[in-house]
């Protein structure tokens, strides 16, 4: 369920160094995204990414110091209706004029530079070839610490997504853009150190997701989880090898749902830290699904059972 098409044994998860002795979770970091490398995960193949570039009177201006670039057109706009005040800097071509009037009559109001500019250059401004006519260049984005994600899974009595070394930005984009539908309040990112954080290419997917909901992020998952399951918040792992029924499974509140590397699946220290492993069932024809498909499943199964409950 967690795993690609191919049949591959699933390895030990790789022990990334602990950024943070008392969570694992990192915290906020001035270095922009790194790109993700391209692995064979049955996605599309990463787009063309030459690097963010503010050569050029588009980006005369251009901010100094940090910044995240946000390619995409639902997904600039998302950053402006949920953190507007993040924005220094828009540039768009002429196709999205009328998509985005609001953002820049308000970006000329605020005095924040808002200009428009050819395909080419907007290749250049976004790294890449595929962003839909904007680019909205940013404050980077706050990432929550281990503290507040428990607090607030706590409180809500919410759902979580983990990810245990899911690396291509289609499938982490998708699954984002899945969580927001479905209404999970936040997801946590594992990686081993140094963490790459969120790709470009996942946050333009992502559709806006990315904006709905609170990410935080880790170099030792497991080490992670288990503090979480110290605060009453239970743990529930994807395998496509488990006894239990997804569709059937009462997930009980608050929860994280965790699921596993596109090829090796759930790493054996996250593994056991899962209190419930689940499997998606199938007709057996494949031996499972795709990552992203596989939480969509699960986050639809939250939601049923969320709605039976009232």
């Amino acid at each position: 369920m967690s795993r690609s098409d191919g049949k591959v044994k699933p390895k030990p998860a790789h022990r990334g160094r602990e950024t943070s002795p008392q969570s694992g979770i990192m915290k906020s970091t001035s270095r922009p995204p790194q790109r993700a490398k391209r692995k064979a995960t049955g996605g599309p193949a990463p787009e063309r990414r030459a690097g963010p570039s503010y050569s050029g009177s588009p980006s005369s201006g251009t901010p100094q110091g940090p910044v995240e670039v946000i390619h995409g057109l639902r997904a600039g706009l998302a950053v402006f209706a949920v953190r507007r005040g993040d924005v220094l800097r828009v540039v768009h071509t002429h196709a999205v004029r009328g998509e985005i009037v609001e953002l820049a009559r308000w970006a000329t109001a605020q005095g924040i530079a808002c200009a428009e500019t050819t395909e080419g250059q907007m290749d250049r401004v976004a790294g890449s070839t595929q962003h839909e006519g904007l680019c909205v260049v940013t404050r980077p984005r706050r990432w929550e610490s281990m503290q507040e994600l428990a607090d607030l899974l706590a409180r809500s009595r919410g759902v979580a997504i983990a990810l245990d070394r899911v690396r291509n930005p289609y499938n982490v984009g998708a699954i984002l853009r899945s969580a927001a539908f479905f209404g999970l309040d936040t997801a946590l990112l594992g990686a081993p150190a140094p963490h790459p954080g969120l790709a470009p290419t996942a946050v333009r997917v992502a559709e806006g997701g990315a904006e709905q909901l609170r990410l935080a992020r880790t170099t030792d998952l497991a080490d992670t989880l288990g503090r979480l399951r110290t605060r009453g918040i239970r743990v529930v792992g994807a395998d496509a090898n488990a006894a239990a029924d997804a569709n059937a499974l009462v997930f009980g509140r608050p929860a994280v749902l965790v699921l596993g590397n596109e090829r090796e699946g759930l790493g054996d220290r996250v593994r056991a830290q899962c209190e419930t492993l689940v499997a998606i069932r199938g007709a057996g024809r494949v031996e499972s699904l795709n990552v992203a498909v596989a939480a969509g499943v699960l986050f639809s199964a939250v939601m049923r059972e969320a709605t039976r409950r009232g």
